[in-house]
């Protein structure tokens, strides 16, 4: 057994006989009895007591230690009471990611995981807090697709804990909790009326958003962020080297989505109408520093800007002028008096993108290309999310067959006369 254990209310002393004799000490009564004690792998004493008459219970911790320590695994008792709300400042404070994904990660876990958990020390966790949680956020947040990305948040803190030492297991890792599974939905891209009845609803200096993003497939960020120079109309292409970003509250000039620079064919027809929308609406030459709020100053000769020359805030952007065509094309309801425009989940500017990709899929567009220039990694996630768009696949697959079964097919004899 790791360490001994200390009884603080008797002591062993000399009796008259010389003969060793257990006497009461001065703590005897008072406070808890037993103090179990162990040195652990890094050097250090570690203790915890227990009340009187529960010497077996110390005891029993001592072996668990010791069986920790065999396995090559031993978590910091004291470490493990650190509160989860204490472990979550300094577990976010040591990301890596880029500041939008660690905001995104700070979000997630100070309004969805400390409210719940924030008290709880780390060491105490057990699976059932685990699916209690989760229980509450099922009742908070419908919406399972954003219940699963704050579990996958804070299953990751509960990892680096486990791997500093703080926590002996993972709770959300049991086998009795049961992740969060996103609502299966399939991707239904606008019709070209609606495209079309939107861009109508929009001031004439936004009305070329929607030829960038439905025509060139480009990310709201990357419309707000297009510059002059970035479109070569002798060419016919589109270069996405840019998009504008809110990061702590500041508009930063950053890379496309993962860094993944980018150029997208520019049809001839979509090319003239971002020719004239210039014309209408010159550039203007914008200067946001790069990446991060105190990043370098970075100037680029803007598209799209706000009517006083600036930087579009997608937050301005969406809610009063965005929603404002959604009303006007009928996709969602006009405004009240005093009132809000109503929620549009499915239908911003990224409705445009699915757009772009149902054309170019209806057009015979193979999924290597379109994912190159929509700017995803991986073909294979172009094809998960746009596979039920392609076109007539099943009547070729019917076809194909037929032919094929038809050559074997013998032929039907004569009827006789």
């Amino acid at each position: 057994m790791a360490g001994h254990i200390q009884d603080r209310w008797y002591k062993t002393e000399p009796g008259p006989t010389g003969k060793p004799v257990r006497v009461k000490t001065d703590r005897h009564g008072v406070g808890l009895r037993y103090r179990a004690r162990y040195v652990g792998p890094d050097g250090t004493e570690q203790s915890k007591s227990f009340p009187d008459r529960q010497k077996g219970h110390a005891e029993k911790w001592l072996l668990r230690i010791q069986a920790d320590m065999d396995a090559g695994f031993l978590a910091d008792p004291k470490a493990g009471e650190i509160t989860f709300r204490e472990y979550a400042e300094k577990w976010l404070g040591t990301l890596t990611t880029d500041l939008v994904s660690r905001e995104v990660v700070r979000r997630r876990i100070r309004l969805h995981a400390v409210p719940y958990m924030g008290a709880r020390p780390m060491g105490s966790f057990k699976p059932e807090h685990a699916r209690e949680w989760l229980g509450k956020l099922a009742t908070a947040l419908p919406n399972a697709t954003y219940r699963r990305s704050v579990y996958d948040s804070v299953s990751s803190l509960f990892n680096a804990a486990k791997d500093d030492g703080v926590i002996r297991a993972n709770p959300c890792h049991a086998r009795s909790v049961k992740p969060p599974e996103p609502d299966p939905r399939l991707i239904q891209p606008w019709s070209e009326a609606r495209v079309f009845a939107v861009r109508e609803g929009l001031p004439n200096r936004y009305k070329a958003v929607v030829d960038a993003g439905g025509g060139c497939g480009l990310r709201q960020g990357e419309v707000f962020g297009l510059a002059e120079e970035n479109v070569d109309f002798a060419t016919g292409w589109v270069h996405v080297r840019q998009q504008v970003k809110r990061v702590s509250g500041t508009l930063v000039f950053a890379p496309p989505k993962r860094g993944k620079l980018r150029s997208a064919p520019l049809s001839p027809i979509v090319g003239d109408r971002l020719r004239r929308h210039m014309d209408d609406v010159p550039p203007v030459s914008v200067a946001l520093p790069w990446k991060t709020p105190d990043g370098p100053m970075v100037t680029r000769k803007l598209i799209f800007t706000s009517g006083v020359g600036k930087a579009l805030w997608r937050s301005y952007f969406d809610d009063h002028v965005w929603k404002r065509a959604l009303a006007h094309a009928g996709v969602i309801p006009p405004k009240k008096p005093c009132g809000r425009y109503a929620a549009a989940p499915d239908d911003g500017m990224h409705a445009l993108r699915h757009f772009y990709a149902s054309v170019l899929l209806d057009g015979g567009e193979n999924i290597k290309a379109l994912s190159v220039y929509l700017g995803h990694s991986d073909p294979g996630f172009t094809l998960r999310i746009y596979t039920h768009l392609m076109p007539s696949s099943e009547e070729r697959t019917r076809s194909a067959l037929s032919e094929v079964f038809q050559r074997g097919t013998p032929p039907v004899p004569a009827l006789a006369a």
